[in-house]
């Protein structure tokens, strides 16, 4: 835009993301969104990512979102394009990432009627996001920009929707309006008859465990956690959302919980009177797996009050910061003489055990224990890694070793397929200088391919790590243990390697022993290009997993 020009609404919009410290908006553009899409490239410090799909758009900026903190930002235009964006924006909301979605929407003086490409957009995101509404005027952007990336930041992170009409991203604006300031975060603070509460919970509770869930992620309590479970000597279990909290080689750690529900950390919940929830929401998993009698007493520690579900019934909610409120509680704590021998070594050692049962197999297809050693053995402790929905993500929540938070990413809200391609782009960006891997189905795998173009035109050095069966394998697993057969779930494969090849990728097929580990290590070693590496995994292990947690028996 020349600075003789006058400014329109589009510009606006973009000072406005400005301002919000955005750096990135993925999306494509339509034709009633072309100004806003020119205003984007004419910033200088936000950059437009032109995906290939606008779901890949939305699984971008909530993955981005959710490894920076700040609401990442996605576009479209209206119709279609809005109705593409919003799988992206439901998975955020589901699983309490903050997010902005913006998409065009036809002229005002034909919003009345039936219309081309015309449908209620903001009808449609209402369910699935905290703040959905229309521009209808100019003066309003500043507010409407400010309050949907407030709301979106808020003390559960959620998304956020835009509709811009075409007429409106056009209209000239005055100088006097501009983006207002961010507002200051204020940290509230438990109160001194909750903790006292808490203490007197705790002490008289003979057999504690702390379940820590994503919410420590957001408000960056690791550290509290673990401290809370070294001065009791309690073990810690977290949700898929939150691996990593505490790392696995603790010796406190046991885990993931949300697999089946006799895995072998649940040995240790159903020994447990009390469970100290921090961070945890029940959308993570159905609490019934951790409270099947509804008897244990619950200390809920968190920014919100969560829902009511007679499996989750809460004894003390501690409703305040979750750092404030852990280090009022250690604060307390240190002044008692509270400490509780667990013994749950056994449980760390099956966990242990299982993983390196695959480090010697020389079969092909590979043991997913054996994909599993591998992918840990390879990657650096600090590589980001994204495991997809399906078979492949309950071989890795329960043994892919994780020893920093926010390095393995799975999604365990809506539990989508295919976000993990696109979302490692989003990784990528956010995480610059980290090796960051997508770990994927063969089935998830061919639903967002088409973003490998987006990521080698972005120049980003991504690794893809296809899980291959030619099946949808969780649902074959389900259908297995249900009603002991299986159907309508086979497919084909074309060749991954020339597949990959055709975008300019580098494409690799596991063929014999070893070829996993030193495609892996080429690809780590590699620092710049995208590498597909397919992986034949042998998917009988999984009913075999089942017998072998039916029959497991533990005295702790």
């Amino acid at each position: 835009m020349s600075s003789d020009s006058q400014k329109d609404t589009a510009h606006l919009i973009v000072e406005c993301l400005e301002g919000e410290g955005v750096k990135y908006v993925f999306g494509i553009p339509g034709e009633e969104n072309i100004h806003l899409v020119d205003a984007l490239n004419d910033s200088k410090t936000i950059e437009f990512v032109l995906t290939r799909h606008e779901q890949g758009a939305s699984f971008m900026a909530s993955t981005y979102g959710r490894l920076t903190g700040m609401p990442g930002v996605c576009l479209a235009t209206l119709g279609p394009g809005a109705i593409n964006l919003m799988l992206g924006v439901a998975d955020a909301e589901t699983n309490s990432t903050p997010l902005v979605a913006l998409s065009a929407q036809g002229g005002l003086a034909r919003l009345h009627k039936e219309s081309h490409q015309v449908l209620d957009l903001v009808s449609m995101f209402k369910p699935v996001t905290q703040y959905a509404s229309m521009i209808l005027t100019p003066r309003a952007v500043p507010e409407m920009i400010r309050k949907a990336f407030s709301t979106a930041k808020r003390d559960r992170p959620g998304a956020a929707y835009l509709a811009i009409p075409q007429d409106v991203e056009e209209k000239p604006v005055t100088a006097q309006l501009k983006p207002l300031k961010i507002d200051p975060i204020s940290v509230t603070q438990p109160t001194v008859s909750d903790i006292d509460k808490a203490v007197k919970l705790i002490a008289a509770a003979k057999n504690p465990i702390i379940l820590a869930g994503d919410g420590v992620l957001w408000k960056h309590a690791e550290q509290e956690v673990q401290e809370l479970s070294e001065l009791l000597d309690i073990p810690v279990v977290t949700t898929f959302m939150s691996k990593g909290v505490l790392s696995d080689r603790h010796k406190n750690a046991l885990g993931v919980v949300g697999f089946m529900r006799k895995d072998y950390e649940n040995f240790a919940i159903d020994r447990a009177d009390m469970i100290i929830s921090i961070g945890f929401s029940i959308q993570q998993f159905d609490p019934q797996r951790i409270n099947p009698h509804g008897d244990k007493k619950i200390i809920h520690i968190n920014m919100f009050r969560q829902d009511v579900d007679s499996h989750y019934p809460v004894t003390l909610n501690i409703i305040a910061n979750i750092r404030a409120s852990l280090q009022a509680l250690l604060q307390s704590l240190r002044l008692q003489d509270l400490h509780f021998s667990h013994k749950t070594a056994q449980i760390r050692e099956l966990i242990h055990d299982e993983l390196i049962s695959g480090q010697k197999s020389l079969d092909v297809p590979l043991k997913p224990q054996t994909v599993v050693y591998a992918t840990r053995k390879v990657l650096p402790d600090d590589a980001v890694v994204l495991v997809d929905t399906g078979a492949v993500k309950m071989w890795m929540a329960r043994l892919y070793q994780t020893y920093l938070s926010n390095t393995c990413l799975i999604d365990n809200g809506l539990s989508t397929m295919a976000w993990t391609l696109p979302g490692a782009i989003g990784a990528k960006l956010a995480r610059p200088d980290k090796v960051v891997v997508a770990v994927m189905g063969d089935g998830s795998f061919l639903m967002n391919s088409q973003e490998i173009e987006t990521a080698i035109r972005e120049k980003l050095h991504l690794i893809i790590v296809i899980w291959e069966d030619a099946s949808y394998g969780l649902i074959k697993w389900k259908m297995d243990m249900e009603i002991k057969h299986h159907n309508g779930v086979d497919f084909d494969n074309p060749d991954f390697v020339k597949y990959a090849e055709s975008f300019g990728a580098h494409g690799r097929q596991v063929e014999k022993a070893g070829d996993f580990s030193r495609f892996m290590q080429e690809a780590v070693a590699a620092k710049t290009g995208v590498y597909v590496i397919a992986v034949p995994v042998d998917y009988r292990e999984n009913m075999k997993l089942i017998s072998k947690l039916g029959n497991t028996t533990m005295r702790l």
